[in-house]
């Protein structure tokens, strides 16, 4: 593929929302994700979280009393993470400063999860480049539950030179 003259002037889409953009109220969402078997096998694997309601499919068939194959909340809020991320935070995300989380419902493979931001503060900080978001995160099926709620509070760079 050839680069046309000029493409160093072109817009990069994905970038994240600056300081100045989170506003009181805003409201956005992102897209969507489906939660797979395979993507539950390797977050249990890989952060030790071998509990039979993630590894033993016969003990969830015949003894657990929530049936089917649950993804454990960590991964959720992960998953939920990486949307925003993707979506706002690149090069504009400077710190995550903390959270206060709620597991509403559970999250099965198979389900289509997306996150639905509302900003609830935003204040500059006393250095200049950086301000204080903090945003309650309502991660939704595709059953428009809400399965996750979760209020973080980030630090995030600023444009405006102040």
């Amino acid at each position: 593929m050839q680069v046309t003259q000029g493409s160093a002037d072109l817009p990069t889409v994905g970038l994240g929302i600056p300081f100045e953009e989170w506003t009181l109220g805003r409201r956005f969402k992102t897209v969507g994700r489906t939660v797979t078997e395979a993507d539950i096998t390797n977050f249990v694997c890989i952060t030790g979280m071998l509990e039979v309601l993630f590894t033993n499919l016969d003990y969830l068939e015949k003894e657990s009393l929530i049936k089917g194959r649950l993804a454990p909340g960590a991964l959720v809020y992960s998953f939920a993470e990486g949307l925003l991320m993707q979506s706002v935070m690149q090069h504009t995300g400077l710190a995550f400063l903390g959270m206060e989380l709620k597991v509403n419902k559970p999250v099965f493979a198979g389900d289509t999860i997306h996150v639905e931001c509302e900003v609830t503060e935003a204040r500059p900080t006393s250095k200049p480049g950086r301000g204080i978001v903090t945003a309650i995160n309502t991660v939704v099926n595709q059953k428009s539950e809400a399965v996750l709620v979760y209020t973080a509070t980030r630090m995030v760079k600023r444009f405006d030179g102040k």
